[in-house]
This record gives C-alpha cells, structure tokens and sequence, in this order.
C-alpha cells in the first residue's frame, strides 16, 4: 500500500525544498535518481510541483541528503529566491491568468531576481484589482451608506461647493439667470479648456478631458433624459474642486456627488435661489417647478437643488427620492425621519418602495407628467409629498421630494385630497399578492425576470428574485386567463 504526504503540504514548496538540497549537493537529477531508485523524469515532475511523491521516496531522498524529513516537508521556501519562484508560479497556474491566453515565464537560474520581483509584484496587482472588481457591488453599496449618512449629518449642504460654484461665476461676470451655451464656453476659457463636441465619444464615457491640450470632448448629442450643459459642468468640477484619481469606490462615489453638486451650484446659484424660495415660503407658496422654471433645468436637478438649501436657509427637513417605474430606488436622501427601505448593508439602492408611496402611487395617475401630491400615513409619521414623472431611455422614473404633515404648510399643493396608508415595512402592505390572487396563481405563473442594471441594486426577495409578485399576477388577472 503506497502511503503519500496528504494534502496539508504544498507540492511547489515541497519541490524547492528538493531542489535546493540536491543542487546544495551538487547532484543531477540523474545522479540522485540513482541514489533512491527512481527515475529522473519521476524527481522532475516532484520538483516543479506536479507530482506528489509517495512517502517511502521522501523518506529515501532525505537519507540521500543527510537531512530530518522535517526539513524536507518545511512550509517556508528554502531561499527568497525560491518564495519568489513558487509566488510566481502559482500566480501563473491560476485559472484568471490561465484565462487570458499567455504563455507562463519559465522559471530558471538565468532569470534575475529583480524581473522575478517585478513578475511576482504585477501579479499580486492584478489580483488586487480582479479583488476590487468582484467587491464593486457589496463595497460600492457599504460606501454609499457611509456618503448617504453624511449627507444627511450636513444637510446635503456643501458650502465650500456653492462658493467655488460663486467664484467661478464672479470670473466670467454672470449675473443671473439660465445659463447659456456663451457663458459654459466662457467658464471653460476660464478654466484653460476648450470644448469640443465629437460624434465618437467612447461608450462607457460621459466625457474625456485631454489634460495637455486642455481641451474637453463632449458627445454631439447628449444621453436623453439629461441636461446636456450638466456634463460639462460636471467635468469642470473635478477641476475647480482638485480631484485626482479615485483609489477606491468611496473616493468615485465622493467625486461623483460632488461635481453634480457642483453641477447644479453653476446652474442654480444659491444667492439667486435662495431669496425666492424665502419669499416662496413666506407666502406658502413653495414649489420645485418654480426653481425648474426660473432657471431651465430638469425637474430633478431643481428637486436636488432643493434638498440642498431647504434645510440650511429655510428649517426644513426633506427627503428625495428617484424611483424607477418598477418601484426600484435609484436615489435617495431623506433629514426628515422618513424610513427608507434598505438592504443587509443598509443600501437603498436597488430596494422596493411601498406601492402606497406618492414616488409609486404617480404612475397610476391619469397624466404622471404633471405634478402629484399626496398625504401618506406611514408606521413613522404623516408626510406630504409632490412628484413628477419624466421619461428616459431607461424607462420612467418618478422625482419627488416630501416634507413632514406639519410642513406641508408652506408648500403649493397642500390642499391634495389624496391620501394613503402605507405599513411596510410589514410585508402584509405591499410586500405579498393579496391572498386571493395568490391562491389562484401561485405555482401557476413562470415569468422571466428583468435584470437589475443600477451598479449598486441588490435583488429583492420574491417567488422569482427582482419580480414583484403582485405585479404579475395582477397582469394576469387582468387577462381573464383564470386557472
């Protein structure tokens, strides 16, 4: 019965501690093949780490150097050289490096230290990076939770951010008002860039910056659904505000709301907003399209501009919210108590809203591109909410922002008869079909799901992960094909 060495041992080091000892000797692998009664191809495959060799021929090969057993099953690599060596050679046996078609580096005397170190450190940062690619979604999500809570301690108020916004206005003398085409070209000379727009912008970018030509390149038709002066701005921001390269997805989730903050302090100052919105309040009268109307932007980008400076200049806690017609959250915030649904990591992203919430309950509405409002009693208060839906290559999605009941005072739109109850998070609100139509399909329904798209969404639980219940069986319901 042949007895082995078990799997605790690993067969390249095992191999190095073979091959320092025998060439510490000065022995070939004829030689010593000879001396233990072997043949030399079976002591090669051993010490390249492909064989694992039987315990009587250990035994025999460490009589045959005068050494303990011990020192021949030695977890530790006899040299540096050696650990080198081995590192090298398990990163190229790897199945990701094995994946990309190369061809492995034979290891040998005449290959020097020093490429054998840049060998080792380039595989350990591929691995790195391959590590940091498969972590996006759980870290990405842990960051943003980390940013969401910090936004939320400062009001979603950057004053730095609105006074670089200022200066960078005083320098090329706007006063007030949409801002132009003339005026971007003008902050862009400011800048030391010029703009160019170019019919081949690479896909997975919104813009690229030709840092010794200093010059911008924006695509000739912007994405639909977006302001096409943002994306400038916002590259104009990584500038103004001294990014460098992100290192990790704190630092890329940090840049990203920064220059949309940034963005929207050029495209909504904060000393012309501010005093309409005072003299808005003062008449209760408050409404995000006023702040889209005065100075042409997107519905969102008046509703962001909102949370940013209610709470500072007006006493107001808000939330917002970006939902997707399917009722996944793309964005939110909330200062105001509203109780957000999140995942294991304390995401938003990705997670469903109660049906009952105005940001869903517009989509059922005869005309969602108007302005809704709605009373919702939730398990955490009563909150007045007004929102808009607005349509884009990625589908329909619903901006609201909502205050407190007691706040609700000061905003156009108080006076909505609508009104919902919503008790998630018990599952008993939206969460489960009711139990007729569950009786009647479930088991009965195979749809075939969606999938997710936003970088940070985690799949709900379901009977099918990512497809409301409800939905489906409503739809089928709807159909007259009764089981």
């Amino acid at each position: 019965m042949s007895v082995t060495i078990g799997a605790s041992v690993d067969l390249l080091t095992l191999g190095h501690q073979l091959r320092h000892h025998r060439r510490a000797r000065k022995l070939t692998l004829a030689q010593l093949a000879e001396r233990v009664g072997c043949a030399p191809s079976l002591l090669s495959l051993v010490e390249n780490g492909h064989r694992e060799p039987k315990l009587s021929l250990l035994q025999s090969l460490a009589e045959a150097f005068d050494v303990n057993l011990s020192d021949l099953l030695a977890t530790e690599p006899p040299t540096q050289r050696a650990a080198l060596e081995i590192t090298l050679e398990q990163a190229q046996r790897a199945p990701s490096y094995r994946s990309l078609g190369l061809p492995a580096v034979r290891l040998g005397r005449r290959l020097p230290v020093d490429a054998l170190e840049a060998l080792v450190g380039l595989h350990r940062e591929l691995a790195e990076r391959a590590s940091m690619h498969a972590a996006t979604p759980e870290e990405a999500r842990r960051a943003n939770v980390d940013l969401r809570h910090e936004m939320r301690a400062r009001d979603n108020y950057y004053a730095e951010i609105d006074e670089a916004a200022d200066t960078l206005l005083d320098a090329v003398g706007h006063r007030g008002g949409p801002l132009s085409r003339r005026v971007i070209d003008a902050l862009a000379g400011h800048l030391g860039f010029t703009l160019e727009h170019v019919p081949d912008l690479p896909h997975s970018t919104r813009s690229v910056t030709d840092l010794r030509n200093r010059r911008i390149y924006l695509p000739v038709r912007p994405t639909a659904g977006h302001d096409p002066r943002a994306v400038a701005l916002q590259t104009f921001g990584h500038f103004v505000l001294g990014h460098t390269h992100p290192d990790s997805h704190a630092a890329f989730l940090r840049q990203r709301i920064e220059v949309n903050y940034f963005a929207a302090a050029l495209l909504v100052p904060e000393r012309h907003v501010v005093p309409l919105l005072q003299e808005a309040k003062a008449a209760r009268d408050l409404s995000v399209d006023d702040i889209r109307d005065a100075f042409a932007v997107s519905y969102e980008t008046a509703a962001h501009r909102f949370t940013n400076l209610a709470t500072r200049h007006l006493g107001l806690a808000v939330h917002f919210m970006k939902v997707h017609e399917s009722g996944t959250i793309y964005k939110a915030y909330e200062n105001d108590g509203v109780i957000f649904p999140t995942d294991v990591f304390g995401a938003i992203e990705g997670q469903p809203v109660c049906r009952q919430w105005t940001a869903r309950a517009i989509f059922g509405q005869p005309d969602p591109t108007g302005s809704f409002h709605q009373y919702t009693d939730t398990p955490n208060g009563t909150y007045w909410c007004t929102a808009l839906a607005e349509s884009t290559p990625a589908g329909n999605f619903s901006i609201s922002v909502g205050v407190p009941f007691a706040a609700s005072k000061w905003f156009r739109g108080r006076e909505s008869r609508s009104r919902a109850t919503s008790r998630c998070p018990d599952e008993s609100c939206c969460r489960r079909p009711p139990p007729e139509l569950a009786h009647r399909w479930d088991g009965q329904a195979w749809p075939s799901a969606r999938s997710q798209s936003h970088l940070l969404a985690t799949l709900p639980p379901g009977t099918f992960p990512g497809v409301d219940d409800t939905e489906v069986y409503t739809f089928l319901e709807t159909r007259g094909a009764r089981a």
